[in-house]
C-alpha cells in the first residue's frame, strides 16, 4: 500500500512538473501580457468574437501559462458579471474536460503501464471515491486543476460526476472573478475565500440530490 501510495505520489508530481515548464519559460512574459488590463485591450480586439477569444485562452490554459483569472476577470470587463461569468465559467469548465478526455484517451492499457496494474485500480477506487472533491477543491488553484483533471481521465473517473464536479468548481470561479473584472475591484482575499469556499458547498447539494435520486 505504501509503494502504491509513492508510486502516484510521483506520477502526480510528474504532472505538475510538465505542466510548470511552461509557466517557467514563458509565465513573466504571459502575465504581462494577459494582465487584467492587457487581457481586456486584446479581447476587445476581437469585437463581437471577444467571447470566443477569451474560452479560447482559458481552453489553451490547460497547456500554456496564460493567467486564467485575469483573463475571467477581462471577460467581466468586457460582458458584465452575469454574461462574462457564464462565459469565464464555459472557458474554465471546457479547458478541465479537455485535459480529461486527453489523458482517458490513452486507454487503460497505457493508464496500467504508467501506474501499474493495482495502482491503476487504487487509483480507480480513489477517483470513483473521492474525486469529485478531489476536482472540487483544485479548481481554485494554480496547477492543480489541470493535473487533476489528467489524473482523473487516467483512471477514468466515473464522466458524469467527473463533470459535475467540474461545474461545482468552474461556476463560482467564472463568476467570482468576473464580477470583480465587472466592478474593476482588486480584492484577491474575497476572490480566492469564495472560489474555493463555494465549490464545496456546491458539491455537498449535487451529492445529496444525486443520492435522493438514486435513493
Amino acid at each position: 500500500m505504501k509503494h502504491s501510495v509513492v508510486r502516484l505520489f510521483w506520477i502526480f508530481l510528474g504532472l505538475a512538473i510538465l505542466f510548470l515548464i511552461p509557466f517557467l519559460i514563458w509565465g513573466d512574459a504571459m502575465e504581462v501580457a494577459f494582465s487584467i488590463d492587457g487581457a481586456s485591450h486584446w479581447l476587445k480586439g476581437f469585437e463581437q468574437w471577444a467571447w470566443a477569444a477569451g474560452v479560447g485562452l482559458l481552453f489553451l490554459d490547460f497547456i500554456l501559462p496564460i493567467p486564467g483569472t485575469a483573463v475571467m476577470s477581462a471577460l467581466g470587463f468586457v460582458y458584465g458579471p452575469v454574461i462574462g461569468g457564464l462565459i469565464a465559467s464555459s472557458g474554465s469548465f471546457f479547458a478541465g474536460v479537455a485535459a480529461y478526455a486527453a489523458c482517458r484517451l490513452l486507454g487503460p492499457g497505457v493508464a496500467k503501464k504508467l501506474l501499474g496494474e493495482k495502482d491503476y485500480h487504487r487509483g480507480m477506487t480513489l477517483f470513483a471515491d473521492a474525486g469529485g472533491w478531489i476536482v472540487v477543491l483544485s479548481r481554485w488553484l494554480p496547477l492543480l486543476p489541470e493535473v487533476v483533471a489528467c489524473m482523473a481521465g487516467l483512471t477514468r473517473m466515473p464522466l458524469s460526476k467527473f463533470l459535475l464536479a467540474m461545474a461545482c468548481g468552474s461556476l463560482p470561479l467564472g463568476f467570482v472573478f468576473a464580477y470583480i473584472g465587472s466592478t474593476g475591484s482588486a480584492n484577491p482575499l474575497m476572490a480566492i475565500v469564495l472560489s474555493a469556499g463555494i465549490p464545496p458547498i456546491l458539491w455537498l447539494f449535487a451529492q445529496y440530490f444525486l443520492r435522493k435520486r438514486t435513493g
